[in-house]
């Protein structure tokens, strides 16, 4: 049934052997090597992490890329190298679930149109909670700020099978991601500017705008730790979160008040950077004014890439303002806003 529908399962490392010793047996245990075939993306580590594979792990194939280009640059590198119809983008600190392919598989198969997929993502630290980076799929509002069915920026639903459906979101988590290789490759992969954070919605919103869909299946199920690599409180994991979404925004929102809503967006940053003094978290008010700056630096690059896009989408989000429902209306769930 699913023969024409392999999937190469690659996970990108970087230094991760404790985590992959850890996570790869669960997806060995769930992943029947007739719907795909397992790889390691290695960013140059230098731990023993490919020693590790190699001994413990033989049947495991290992792409080796020549610097640690972050996530973007890393699966981008590692991509090019792996031929496959789907590839599953899945962080090296992800659990997986018995049948977790076959929903997926199906999915595809009866579904032409769909060119990305997430499944539910959990958190595996509190398993009856969706986890931050996905949860039940992701949406944007009009100002770039992201957010999930299941999580509204730090608040987190308990999973009570709200999510169990399939449905079409705006963008799929980077955590847990299935894409068709040749929508990937017609995209040309991931903006490697971005280095890590915001790639994948920037991604989802190129493949929008060139009409293709992305879905939630609710019926495949994944635990993630979440901040294996880069921590919440890290003032880098702001830098980027902050910089990458005013670049997404650049180069995908439609012309018609483009800068209007960049200037808003600079000004709920700036309330962010005062909220963080107040929280004496002074190197993430720094992070987001060094965020500007190097957005600055980027703007020429990203209004050229804006040209090689088709039409931008127009009224794609399910609320115009989530810092407006959140902070204002005390609206913590995602069924409130609908």
């Amino acid at each position: 049934m699913f023969a024409l529908m392999k999937i190469a399962i690659v996970i990108l490392n970087w230094n991760g052997k404790e985590l992959l010793e850890k996570f790869l047996p669960s997806i060995i245990a769930h992943s029947p090597v007739e719907l795909c075939d397992i790889y390691v993306a290695d960013n140059a580590s230098t731990d023993d992490s490919i020693t590790f594979i190699k001994e413990q792990f033989p049947t495991i194939k290992i792409i080796q890329n020549s610097s640690n280009g972050g996530f973007a640059k890393g699966y981008n590198d590692a991509l090019n190298q792996v031929d496959a119809p789907l590839y599953a983008l899945v962080n090296s600190d992800i659990e997986v679930t018995e049948h977790w392919l076959e929903p997926i598989l199906d999915y595809f198969k009866t579904h032409p149109n769909t060119a990305i997929i997430q499944p539910k993502i959990l958190d595996y630290n509190n398993k009856e909670k969706f986890e931050y980076a996905g949860a039940g799929g992701g949406f944007i509002d009009s100002y770039g700020f992201a957010y999930c069915r299941g999580r509204i920026f730090n608040a987190l639903e308990f999973d009570k099978n709200q999510y169990n459906d399939t449905t079409d979101i705006f963008w799929a988590s980077g955590a847990c991601l299935f894409i068709r290789s040749k929508v990937f490759h017609e995209l040309n992969g991931f903006d490697e500017n971005y280095f890590a954070h915001f790639e994948e919605i920037d991604l989802c919103w190129r493949a929008k705008n060139l009409n293709y869909t992305i879905s939630y299946v609710g019926t495949s199920t994944v635990y993630h730790v979440g901040g294996a690599t880069l921590k919440e409180n890290n003032p880098r994991k702001t830098f980027l979160n902050f910089r990458n979404s005013l670049l997404t925004l650049t180069k995908n929102l439609p012309r018609k008040g483009l800068f209007k809503t960049l200037f808003l967006r600079l000004v709920f940053d700036g309330i962010a950077g005062v909220k963080f003094i107040f929280e004496f978290k002074p190197t993430h008010t720094f992070a987001i004014i060094k965020a500007h700056f190097s957005f600055y630096y980027h703007l020429r690059t990203s209004l050229k890439k804006r040209k090689e896009q088709p039409s931008k989408l127009v009224d794609f989000y399910k609320t115009k303002s989530i810092v407006w429902q959140f902070y204002v209306k005390n609206k913590k769930k995602f069924s409130d806003l609908i």
